[in-house]
Protein backbone atom coordinates (compact mmCIF):
# COMPACT_ATOMS: atom_id res chain seq x y z
CA UNK A 1 0.00 0.00 0.00
CA UNK A 2 1.48 3.31 -1.07
CA UNK A 3 2.10 5.84 1.67
CA UNK A 4 1.17 9.45 1.08
CA UNK A 5 3.89 11.95 1.75
CA UNK A 6 3.11 15.14 3.57
CA UNK A 7 3.59 18.14 1.33
CA UNK A 8 6.83 19.90 2.09
CA UNK A 9 6.34 23.36 3.49
CA UNK A 10 7.98 25.97 1.30
CA UNK A 11 9.27 28.99 3.20
CA UNK A 12 9.25 32.42 1.68
CA UNK A 13 12.66 33.93 1.00
CA UNK A 14 14.03 36.34 3.59
CA UNK A 15 13.73 39.97 2.62
CA UNK A 16 15.92 42.35 4.65
CA UNK A 17 13.20 44.99 4.24
CA UNK A 18 10.37 42.74 5.39
CA UNK A 19 7.97 44.00 8.06
CA UNK A 20 7.88 42.68 11.59
CA UNK A 21 4.40 41.39 10.82
CA UNK A 22 5.93 38.63 8.70
CA UNK A 23 8.38 37.82 11.49
CA UNK A 24 5.53 37.59 13.99
CA UNK A 25 3.63 35.35 11.59
CA UNK A 26 6.76 33.19 11.24
CA UNK A 27 6.83 32.85 15.03
CA UNK A 28 3.17 31.89 15.11
CA UNK A 29 3.54 29.35 12.29
CA UNK A 30 6.77 27.88 13.61
CA UNK A 31 6.76 24.33 14.88
CA UNK A 32 9.19 25.38 17.62
CA UNK A 33 7.91 26.41 21.03
CA UNK A 34 7.49 30.20 21.15
CA UNK A 35 8.56 30.47 24.77
CA UNK A 36 11.68 28.48 24.01
CA UNK A 37 12.53 30.70 21.02
CA UNK A 38 12.04 33.86 23.07
CA UNK A 39 14.26 32.49 25.83
CA UNK A 40 16.88 31.58 23.22
CA UNK A 41 16.74 35.14 21.86
CA UNK A 42 17.15 36.50 25.40
CA UNK A 43 20.16 34.24 26.05
CA UNK A 44 21.64 35.10 22.64
CA UNK A 45 21.40 38.80 23.43
CA UNK A 46 23.04 38.18 26.82
CA UNK A 47 25.93 36.29 25.18
CA UNK A 48 26.38 39.09 22.64
CA UNK A 49 26.35 41.65 25.48
CA UNK A 50 29.11 39.76 27.30
CA UNK A 51 31.17 39.55 24.10
CA UNK A 52 30.64 43.27 23.49
CA UNK A 53 31.91 44.05 26.99
CA UNK A 54 35.10 42.11 26.33
CA UNK A 55 35.56 43.95 23.03
CA UNK A 56 35.02 47.27 24.82
CA UNK A 57 37.96 46.47 27.12
CA UNK A 58 40.15 47.00 24.09
CA UNK A 59 38.80 50.53 23.83
CA UNK A 60 40.15 52.56 20.95
CA UNK A 61 43.26 50.37 20.64
CA UNK A 62 42.13 48.41 17.53
CA UNK A 63 41.26 51.65 15.73
CA UNK A 64 44.54 53.25 16.85
CA UNK A 65 46.53 50.24 15.68
CA UNK A 66 44.72 50.27 12.33
CA UNK A 67 45.40 54.01 11.94
CA UNK A 68 49.10 53.58 12.77
CA UNK A 69 49.37 50.67 10.33
CA UNK A 70 47.79 52.84 7.64
CA UNK A 71 50.28 55.65 8.37
CA UNK A 72 53.21 53.20 8.26
CA UNK A 73 51.97 51.84 4.93
CA UNK A 74 51.59 55.40 3.62
CA UNK A 75 55.15 56.28 4.69
CA UNK A 76 56.57 53.16 3.04
CA UNK A 77 54.65 53.95 -0.14
CA UNK A 78 55.98 57.51 -0.04
CA UNK A 79 59.56 56.29 0.36
CA UNK A 80 59.10 53.86 -2.52
CA UNK A 81 57.70 56.64 -4.69
CA UNK A 82 60.58 58.99 -3.86
CA UNK A 83 63.13 56.25 -4.56
CA UNK A 84 61.52 55.68 -7.96
CA UNK A 85 61.77 59.42 -8.69
CA UNK A 86 65.47 59.39 -7.70
CA UNK A 87 66.08 56.36 -9.92
CA UNK A 88 64.44 58.20 -12.83
CA UNK A 89 66.63 61.26 -12.24
CA UNK A 90 69.73 59.00 -12.18
CA UNK A 91 68.62 57.42 -15.46
CA UNK A 92 68.18 60.89 -16.95
CA UNK A 93 71.63 61.95 -15.73
CA UNK A 94 73.19 58.83 -17.27
CA UNK A 95 71.40 59.52 -20.55
CA UNK A 96 72.48 63.18 -20.60
CA UNK A 97 76.07 62.20 -19.79
CA UNK A 98 75.94 59.91 -22.82
CA UNK A 99 74.64 62.85 -24.85
CA UNK A 100 77.50 65.02 -23.61
CA UNK A 101 80.04 62.34 -24.63
CA UNK A 102 78.40 62.23 -28.06
CA UNK A 103 78.40 66.05 -28.30
CA UNK A 104 82.06 66.18 -27.28
CA UNK A 105 82.84 63.78 -30.11
CA UNK A 106 80.98 66.00 -32.55
CA UNK A 107 82.71 69.11 -31.24
CA UNK A 108 86.11 67.47 -31.56
CA UNK A 109 85.32 66.39 -35.13
CA UNK A 110 84.26 69.92 -36.18
CA UNK A 111 87.33 71.46 -34.53
CA UNK A 112 89.59 69.14 -36.47
CA UNK A 113 87.81 70.24 -39.66
CA UNK A 114 88.62 73.87 -38.92
CA UNK A 115 92.31 73.14 -39.58
CA UNK A 116 91.50 72.03 -43.12
CA UNK A 117 89.14 74.85 -44.13
CA UNK A 118 90.06 76.85 -47.19
CA UNK A 119 87.32 79.55 -47.27
CA UNK A 120 85.53 81.81 -44.79
CA UNK A 121 82.05 80.58 -45.64
CA UNK A 122 82.88 77.04 -44.59
CA UNK A 123 84.66 78.44 -41.51
CA UNK A 124 81.54 80.35 -40.44
CA UNK A 125 79.35 77.30 -41.02
CA UNK A 126 81.52 75.06 -38.82
CA UNK A 127 81.74 77.69 -36.10
CA UNK A 128 77.94 77.93 -36.13
CA UNK A 129 77.72 74.17 -35.66
CA UNK A 130 80.23 74.33 -32.83
CA UNK A 131 78.21 77.10 -31.20
CA UNK A 132 74.98 75.03 -31.41
CA UNK A 133 76.73 71.95 -30.06
CA UNK A 134 78.14 74.02 -27.21
CA UNK A 135 74.63 75.31 -26.36
CA UNK A 136 73.25 71.75 -26.35
CA UNK A 137 76.11 70.67 -24.09
CA UNK A 138 75.40 73.50 -21.64
CA UNK A 139 71.69 72.59 -21.63
CA UNK A 140 72.56 69.01 -20.70
CA UNK A 141 74.95 70.20 -17.99
CA UNK A 142 72.24 72.49 -16.61
CA UNK A 143 69.72 69.66 -16.60
CA UNK A 144 72.22 67.36 -14.89
CA UNK A 145 72.81 69.98 -12.17
CA UNK A 146 69.05 70.44 -11.71
CA UNK A 147 68.57 66.66 -11.54
CA UNK A 148 71.26 66.35 -8.88
CA UNK A 149 69.60 69.11 -6.85
CA UNK A 150 66.28 67.30 -7.19
CA UNK A 151 67.91 64.04 -6.08
CA UNK A 152 69.28 65.79 -2.99
CA UNK A 153 65.84 67.21 -2.18
CA UNK A 154 64.18 63.83 -2.60
CA UNK A 155 66.82 62.13 -0.46
CA UNK A 156 66.20 64.73 2.25
CA UNK A 157 62.46 64.04 1.95
CA UNK A 158 63.13 60.30 2.34
CA UNK A 159 65.13 60.94 5.51
CA UNK A 160 62.25 63.01 6.92
CA UNK A 161 59.76 60.25 6.12
CA UNK A 162 62.08 57.64 7.65
CA UNK A 163 62.35 59.70 10.83
CA UNK A 164 58.55 59.84 11.02
CA UNK A 165 58.41 56.13 10.22
CA UNK A 166 60.75 55.31 13.12
CA UNK A 167 58.46 57.16 15.54
CA UNK A 168 55.36 55.45 14.11
CA UNK A 169 57.03 52.03 14.34
CA UNK A 170 57.80 52.53 18.04
CA UNK A 171 54.26 53.72 18.73
CA UNK A 172 52.76 50.86 16.71
CA UNK A 173 54.83 48.26 18.52
CA UNK A 174 53.72 49.62 21.90
CA UNK A 175 50.04 49.69 20.86
CA UNK A 176 50.26 46.16 19.45
CA UNK A 177 51.81 44.85 22.65
CA UNK A 178 49.13 46.56 24.74
CA UNK A 179 46.36 45.19 22.52
CA UNK A 180 47.87 41.70 22.48
CA UNK A 181 48.02 41.69 26.28
CA UNK A 182 44.33 42.58 26.55
CA UNK A 183 43.30 40.06 23.89
CA UNK A 184 45.37 37.33 25.55
CA UNK A 185 43.85 38.03 28.97
CA UNK A 186 40.31 37.70 27.58
CA UNK A 187 40.89 35.16 24.79
CA UNK A 188 39.76 32.11 26.79
CA UNK A 189 36.62 33.80 28.06
CA UNK A 190 35.78 35.24 24.65
CA UNK A 191 36.24 31.86 22.96
CA UNK A 192 33.85 30.25 25.46
CA UNK A 193 31.28 33.00 24.95
CA UNK A 194 31.51 32.73 21.16
CA UNK A 195 30.88 28.97 21.42
CA UNK A 196 27.82 29.61 23.59
CA UNK A 197 26.66 32.32 21.20
CA UNK A 198 27.04 30.07 18.16
CA UNK A 199 25.15 27.29 19.92
CA UNK A 200 22.23 29.58 20.69
CA UNK A 201 22.19 31.03 17.17
CA UNK A 202 22.03 27.49 15.75
CA UNK A 203 18.77 26.92 17.64
CA UNK A 204 17.00 29.74 15.81
CA UNK A 205 15.53 29.55 12.34
CA UNK A 206 17.15 31.60 9.61
CA UNK A 207 14.43 34.24 9.45
CA UNK A 208 14.45 34.92 13.19
CA UNK A 209 18.23 35.06 13.38
CA UNK A 210 18.34 37.39 10.37
CA UNK A 211 15.83 39.73 12.02
CA UNK A 212 17.77 39.65 15.30
CA UNK A 213 21.04 40.53 13.56
CA UNK A 214 19.35 43.27 11.54
CA UNK A 215 17.81 44.91 14.62
CA UNK A 216 21.07 44.58 16.54
CA UNK A 217 23.00 46.28 13.76
CA UNK A 218 20.49 49.12 13.46
CA UNK A 219 20.47 50.32 17.11
CA UNK A 220 23.31 52.22 18.74
CA UNK A 221 23.66 49.98 21.81
CA UNK A 222 23.27 46.73 19.83
CA UNK A 223 20.34 45.62 22.00
CA UNK A 224 17.91 43.74 19.76
CA UNK A 225 16.21 41.93 22.65
CA UNK A 226 15.17 43.81 25.78
CA UNK A 227 12.99 43.26 28.82
CA UNK A 228 10.29 45.49 30.28
CA UNK A 229 11.74 48.49 32.10
CA UNK A 230 10.17 49.89 35.25
CA UNK A 231 7.11 47.70 34.83
CA UNK A 232 5.60 49.43 31.79
CA UNK A 233 8.30 50.58 29.36
CA UNK A 234 10.50 49.19 26.60
CA UNK A 235 13.96 48.43 27.95
CA UNK A 236 15.51 49.74 24.75
CA UNK A 237 13.88 53.11 24.06
CA UNK A 238 12.04 53.52 27.42
CA UNK A 239 8.76 54.40 25.72
CA UNK A 240 5.60 53.16 27.39
CA UNK A 241 4.31 49.75 26.30
CA UNK A 242 0.54 49.28 26.03
CA UNK A 243 -1.13 47.07 28.68
CA UNK A 244 -2.12 44.43 26.08
CA UNK A 245 1.47 44.16 24.86
CA UNK A 246 2.67 43.84 28.45
CA UNK A 247 0.28 40.93 28.89
CA UNK A 248 1.60 39.32 25.68
CA UNK A 249 5.17 39.78 26.89
CA UNK A 250 4.41 38.23 30.26
CA UNK A 251 2.63 35.27 28.68
CA UNK A 252 5.59 34.36 26.52
CA UNK A 253 3.21 33.08 23.85
CA UNK A 254 3.71 35.83 21.28
CA UNK A 255 6.56 37.74 19.72
CA UNK A 256 6.23 41.36 20.82
CA UNK A 257 7.96 44.12 18.86
CA UNK A 258 8.28 47.61 20.32
CA UNK A 259 6.23 49.89 18.12
CA UNK A 260 8.65 52.78 18.80
CA UNK A 261 12.14 51.34 18.32
CA UNK A 262 11.53 47.93 16.68
CA UNK A 263 13.29 45.92 19.40
CA UNK A 264 12.01 42.53 20.55
CA UNK A 265 10.56 42.72 24.07
CA UNK A 266 10.65 39.56 26.19
CA UNK A 267 9.91 38.65 29.80
CA UNK A 268 12.88 38.71 32.15
CA UNK A 269 13.60 35.06 33.13
CA UNK A 270 15.18 36.17 36.40
CA UNK A 271 11.96 37.97 37.34
CA UNK A 272 10.08 34.76 36.80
Amino acid sequence: MATTKKPKKIGTPIDQRETFVSLQKNFADSESNTEEKLRTLYDLQKADNDIDQLVQLRGELPAEVADLEAQVASCNARIESLEQIIAQYNDNIASMNDDIVSLDGEIERYRSQLEKISNSREFDSINKELENLGILRKIDEKKIAESRDAISENKAAIENVKTKLDVLAIDLEAKNEELAAIVESTAKEEKALVQVRDGLAAKLDERTLSAYNRIRASVHNHLAVVTVFNGDSCGGCFNTVTPQRLIDVASGKKLVICEHCGRIIVANPSAE
